[in-house]
């Protein structure tokens, strides 16, 4: 059975005046309208660490796994009480750098600040019943990264999250989607036991679990189309 990973980003009305990358934003309203699909066709949705047990082939169910990327504020405001409305779990990618303090990697092109969370809301979050995972500590392009800059990024991200949260974090996603064998290496190495990427398609129990693919949610879907991209192979041939 394949595992359909849906990937998010902002649960939030697009900003007025933003013209760029409004794909990334999802109103809570169509969320929760997604959420309330995958019950009804008979997913439970769940965060990567709830997941692991099926991407390893160990278990089989109907699952679908929830990833949030970047950590804003509005996946603790606006998603978490839809997932924990219908027993879901859920996977926040924080950067570690700027907990707390803005999207300042693409602040410039988008001209907006987002708010990122907290420590206070990371720990909220896993309160709830979530988990958060590491995208970074600077949402830096790792392929780009030499040697040193990469282990900092990706090593330095657990180390950072881990001191400041006061829990383990055990899940990696590539920054941009960015990632080549060294950044794979370097995940592995730094501890992480599974990676998401932007690579389109379903995962299948038992495939690399440092190079696992995701399904994007963008704004404009309706349901009909989110239902198809986690029920058929339409995302499988864009792979």
């Amino acid at each position: 059975m394949k595992i359909p990973i849906l990937m998010y980003h902002n649960i939030a009305d697009v900003p007025d005046g933003i013209r760029v990358y409004r794909s990334l934003y999802v109103s809570p309203g169509s969320f929760s309208r997604q959420m309330a699909l995958l019950r009804a066709l008979g997913y439970r949705g769940v965060s990567m660490a709830d997941a692991m047990p099926y991407l390893r082939g160990e278990r089989e169910d109907k699952i679908a796994v929830i990833t949030l990327d970047d950590g804003y504020v509005d996946n603790l405001t606006s998603a978490m009480h839809t997932l924990r409305g219908l027993g879901f779990t859920a996977t926040c990618y924080a950067v570690s750098g700027y907990i707390g303090q803005y999207n300042a990697w693409d602040e410039s092109k988008l001209g907006i600040r987002k708010p990122l969370m907290s420590v206070e809301e990371l720990r909220a979050w896993r309160a709830g019943g979530m988990e958060v995972g590491a995208h970074s500590r600077t949402h830096a392009r790792l392929s780009q990264c030499n040697d040193q800059q990469l282990r900092d990024e990706v090593h330095g991200c657990k180390v950072e999250l881990e001191d400041r949260l006061g829990f383990g974090v055990t899940q990696f996603c590539y920054p941009y989607g960015d990632y080549d064998g060294r950044a794979v290496r370097a995940t592995r190495e730094a501890g992480y036991i599974a990676a998401t990427t932007t690579d389109r398609g379903r995962a299948v129990p038992g495939s690399d679990l440092w190079r696992l693919p995701r399904i994007q949610v963008a704004r404009h879907h309706v349901l009909p189309q989110v239902a198809a991209k986690v029920l058929t192979g339409y995302e499988d041939k864009r792979a």
